[in-house]
């Protein structure tokens, strides 16, 4: 097994928006499991600052998968009990080995 393998050790949930209004706007809180896939979950870093007189916490992500061509950045990705808002699809266009997805933690 290669080294690639053996670090998507996190099982993880792509979910993607699911229903639309008559705008053709996304439900809010609508969700629908897009895929299950193994991945490496990398915490980056974490910032707290305050915004209207209260402590906001956001932590950023970088979440590598297998290379695949069916996300955006409009999904979200589920680890445990944690939600990632993906911000950006980073996939390796040259070999086609990996992705790279780059998230903030949600509430």
């Amino acid at each position: 097994m290669s080294a690639f393998a053996q670090s998507l050790r996190h099982l993880v949930t792509i979910q993607a928006p699911a229903g639309r209004d008559a705008l053709n706007q996304p439900l809010p809180g609508g969700w629908a499991t897009h895929a299950t896939a193994w991945a490496d979950v990398r915490l980056l870093g974490g910032l707290e600052t305050i915004k209207a007189g209260a402590v906001v916490s956001q932590v950023k992500a970088s979440i590598r998968m297998r290379y695949r061509t069916d996300l955006t950045a409009a999904m979200r990705v589920v680890h445990g009990a944690t939600i990632y808002k993906v911000l950006a699809v980073l996939p390796d266009e040259e070999r086609h080995q990996h992705l790279d997805l780059v998230c903030e933690a949600t509430k």
